[in-house]
């Protein structure tokens, strides 16, 4: 009867919810038809984070009309990097989502990029992935950004990462951290490949979908869901700040606006000041990027707010980026 239930797709289409079960059925319907690339063309599996971007990529036209180039690691724009710094030169890291990867712009149009062209005596290393939540942040600052000997790292904020903390699939299987004792426990690694989840998926009871369905939505409703939101996501970013003082690198928690937060006027959001106790336990540095949207809008400029932003966007946030790090001491703008 389960069955029969998700294969009528006026019933399948409220047989939905922010879990993995919900996104794994998705998956599989999409690719029995389209094939093994895990969400956009640019995709390739990785057992320890679950996909990162194809290494090597030139020029490819992404997004509609945008380009995208890859350096060796996968990572946005073609120019590799050395572990090894250059002695003088100051090194920032960026990690995020697909807001800091760049969806829907051009590699000369990511905040990252622009951030480079404002600090031309710094090196701007873009280690944002799309898709990505707290958790696979933190497992590619420990694979990958560690070695880069960054002096400052900068961790794009969105409150939408947060349920992906929760998953162990979303845009496709992923790694994730349960929160046991108050310490970080790993599972779903290494993370499942996509030719083994399609093969075997037919095997799977479909009344697991309807259970997992129903607990979502009993714990959403009675705030449960949120507690453990909030509980991960906050352990999670303890331990990226905790990380990046290992080597001796600044921790910086950027808070980025998207969607109408954009044209909100209250001083504060709940998740801005989710993110100030996070920076206030773990004596980090936190700013948030929405004043700069908001001054820009009662000047009258207009910003995209569905989907991500536009290069104005990314421009404004790296603006915003590069004022607070002065402000900070942690650029010399001389």
């Amino acid at each position: 009867m389960a069955r029969i239930a998700f294969s009528i797709p006026y019933i399948a289409k409220h047989l939905r919810a922010d879990e993995d079960y919900t996104y794994r059925r998705a998956w599989v319907e999409r690719h029995q038809k389209t094939g093994l690339a895990i969400s956009y063309k640019f995709d390739v599996y990785d057992q320890t984070k679950g996909w990162i971007a194809k290494p090597n990529l030139r020029n490819l036209t992404v997004f509609y009309d945008k380009i995208l180039n890859t350096n060796a690691k996968g990572f946005r724009g073609a120019k590799n990097y050395s572990y090894k710094k250059t002695e003088g030169i100051k090194r920032i890291l960026i990690l995020g989502d697909s807001f800091a990867f760049g969806d829907e712009v051009s590699d000369n149009q990511t905040f990252a990029h622009y951030l480079q062209e404002m600090l031309p005596e710094s090196e701007i290393i873009n280690l944002g992935m799309h898709g990505y939540g707290h958790d696979q942040m933190l497992i590619l600052l420990k694979e990958e950004g560690v070695n880069y000997e960054p002096d400052i790292v900068i961790i794009g904020f969105l409150p939408f990462d947060m349920p992906r903390n929760l998953l162990e699939f979303r845009d496709f299987a992923k790694p994730k951290f349960l929160l046991k004792n108050g310490k970080l426990d790993l599972v779903n690694s290494p993370v499942p490949r996509p030719e083994d989840i399609l093969v075997w998926d037919w095997m799977r009871p479909r009344t697991i979908d309807i259970f997992a369905l129903v607990w979502c939505k009993i714990k959403s409703f009675l705030g449960i869901r949120k507690q453990e939101m909030e509980a991960i996501t906050m352990a999670l970013l303890k331990e990226m700040v905790r990380t990046i003082r290992t080597i001796n690198a600044i921790p910086v928690i950027v808070y980025l606006p998207a969607g109408e937060e954009i044209y909100v006027s209250d001083p504060l959001l709940p998740y801005e000041e989710f993110m100030y106790k996070v920076c206030e336990d773990n004596n980090a540095v936190c700013f948030s990027a929405r004043p700069f949207f908001k001054e820009k809008v009662a000047a009258g400029t207009k910003f995209r707010i569905i989907g991500h932003w536009d290069s104005e966007g990314h421009r404004l946030v790296a603006h915003a980026i590069k004022k607070h790090l002065a402000e900070l001491k942690l650029i010399n703008m001389n």
